[in-house]
């Protein structure tokens, strides 16, 4: 067995070193955070520079992680250890009991001998049972081993290994040969403290993951498209209350491009409504929620973001088979109007208490009716989603102040922190949100301000928020009804010309508004980020600031949009002089007159 695991590591050395020889003018040296790797002038290995944002985040939701971790372990420590020396004090109780007389009501604090206790023995105050519960229980917290499973170039397991405290092993996976060399190239770059973090192997994760269940504190996915199919066997590797983050940048599918698609890898049908962003959050916390269950686990959302071109997801994971038992109160179906775009959600299951016992049950239906009480069209179905809510402010919280403590230490700080910030003042219990500039479209008048806006739902009594999603979204938990209702006052200040009797907006407004709306404005109406100016909505840092290019793909015209003309035009002209190069010497050599 020894000879075999000296082979392998034999091997391994072997192929470090094979990966070493390669000359450094042929490669370009990226550097972000800490780490620096080295990337070949042709689209061998996927980097996308544009997803700097997505791994600062990572590093501060780990970071936040290993803190908590720590503390959990420490409160279970104390527990235990609580428990231990009380079950220890009962013990001695009952065996001190009968022996031990007590003469005048009292002992004085000190064992007085009786008939039944010998001269040899000790008393029962004896330091022994501490003794027994110190030197058992306390379980030593080890680091928090890593699962990057598509690692590509490496950087990112080389920044969890250089730039996290206490972080342990990180395993960087590649099931591409190229991407492998170019990752064991990059840790040997890297130095000494990523050669002894960072390994790599040319594997299959969803092999890997599978043949190593439960042995990872983290799981990282982030794919290039949709993580569907490396959900199952990542919900398997990771440890009872570890972290599963989850990139996916498929938003075509997510947002209602292609539904039958999403359906087919997610298990759910998106709607193209405003709020469809968020609904690709719910729909990928919905689907890993599925696949947990089927092993008796499920998840707790800490952190949940759409940034940029995709959506990223940070999920802890529990094992409970009563627990999981929940999960139909966390998922709905939604319901949303093809005239007005109103909706409405419709959980899937309830529960109904009695006295100490706890029924599951199908939810109640239907939410709607047939046709749309507002204006009179039919509904789309969609889901099912995620309907609990999405961050744990807590988190959110310490995240967001670890972040501003070290700031230095994120290339995209500005871009993280106002999204951390705007996802801090969301309505964590209020899923989905409205578009005001949708809501004056479909009754064709000019729009109000979002303060004003604000302000009438505060008024009627109605908590209302932004979303970090969309700089024009508005969560609140008011019915549409009542949104309805705000709309038609302020079209009575603000008429509208008239409008075919058949549109959406002229059945909403023939209606007269029960609620009589109040559009003082409210202490509550502009959030703390306003009211202090901090920027909460940053512009791209330059042009053609999106998705890259798959891997091993061929860069033509075509790809300007993506990234460039200049970049474009300077690659085709680096092909040609290399097709040119070898044209040029072949017709040397063939040349008779230039052999003598």
């Amino acid at each position: 067995m020894a000879e075999e695991v000296k082979t392998g590591e034999e091997e391994k050395q072997q192929q470090i070193n094979k990966t070493a020889a390669f000359d450094l003018n042929d490669f370009t040296i990226i550097k972000e955070g800490e780490a620096e790797i080295l990337m070949h002038a042709k689209n061998q290995v996927f980097f996308n520079r544009t997803q700097v944002n997505n791994r600062d985040m990572s590093i501060a939701v780990l970071r936040a992680f290993i803190s908590k971790r720590k503390e959990e372990h420490k409160a279970f420590v104390s527990k235990r250890m609580k428990k231990k020396a009380s079950k220890v004090t009962e013990n001695n109780a009952s065996e001190v009991e009968a022996p031990v007389k007590v003469t005048n009501g009292s002992s004085n604090g000190a064992c007085e001998p009786s008939e039944e206790i010998t001269e040899g023995e000790p008393c029962s105050t004896s330091d022994e049972p501490k003794k027994t519960f110190e030197g058992k229980g306390q379980g030593e917290l080890k680091p928090p081993r890593v699962l990057e499973a598509l690692s590509a170039s490496g950087l990112r397991a080389l920044r969890y290994a250089r730039e996290i405290e206490g972080i342990g092993q990180v395993v960087a996976l590649d099931n591409d040969k190229a991407s492998v060399e170019a990752c064991r190239r990059n840790i040997k770059f890297n130095g000494s403290v990523a050669s002894a973090k960072v390994e790599s192997h040319l594997v299959d994760a969803r092999v890997y993951m599978l043949t190593h269940p439960k042995e990872f504190d983290v799981v990282d996915l982030d794919p290039y498209g949709a993580p569907s199919v490396f959900l199952d066997s990542a919900v398997q590797s990771i440890a009872d209350g570890g972290l599963l983050m989850c990139t996916a940048t498929d938003m075509a599918v997510l947002c209602g491009g292609n539904g039958e698609v999403c359906y087919s890898k997610y298990g759910s049908y998106p709607l193209r409504g405003k709020y469809c962003h968020e609904m690709a959050l719910r729909i990928l916390l919905a689907c890993i929620e599925s696949h947990a269950n089927r092993y008796k686990r499920y998840i707790v959302p800490v952190l949940s973001v759409q940034m940029d071109f995709y959506v990223r997801v940070f999920v802890r994971v529990y094992t409970s088979a009563s627990a999981m038992k929940n999960t139909p109160l966390k998922l709905s179906y939604v319901y949303q109007c093809i005239g007005c775009d109103s909706f409405h959600l419709q959980p899937i299951g309830r529960t109904v208490s009695k006295n100490t016992s706890v029924r599951y049950l199908p939810g109640f239906g239907p939410v709607v009716p047939q046709e749309c009480s507002d204006c009179g069209k039919k509904y789309n179905m969609g889901g099912p989603i995620w309907s609990a809510p999405i961050h744990d402010q807590d988190w959110v919280t310490s995240i967001l102040s670890e972040v501003k403590a070290m700031k230095d230490r994120y290339p995209a700080y500005e871009r993280i922190y106002a999204i951390l910030t705007t996802i801090s003042e969301e309505l964590p219990d209020v899923p989905l949100y409205l578009s005001l500039h949708n809501l004056c479209a479909t009754l064709k008048c000019t729009s109000p301000s979002a303060i004003i806006f604000k302000s009438a739902v505060i008024n009627a009594g109605y908590r209302i928020s932004g979303t970090h999603v969309n700089p024009l979204g508005l969560k609140s938990d008011a019915p549409m009804d009542v949104i309805w209702d705000i709309m038609r006052c302020w079209v009575k200040n603000h008429p509208v010309k008239a409008q075919s009797p058949d549109q959406s907006g002229s059945v909403i407004l023939a209606k007269e508004p029960v609620l009589q709306a109040n559009f003082a404005r409210a202490v509550a109406s502009l959030s703390q980020s306003q009211a202090k100016k901090v920027a909460r909505f940053l512009p791209n840092p330059e042009r053609h600031w999106g998705p890259k290019l798959r891997a091993g793909r061929t860069i033509t015209s075509k790809h300007v949009s993506l990234l460039g003309a200049d970049a474009v035009n300077g690659i085709l002209n680096n092909d040609e002089q290399e097709s040119e190069e070898p044209q040029a010497k072949r017709k040397k050599t063939e040349d008779p007159t230039s052999v003598s």
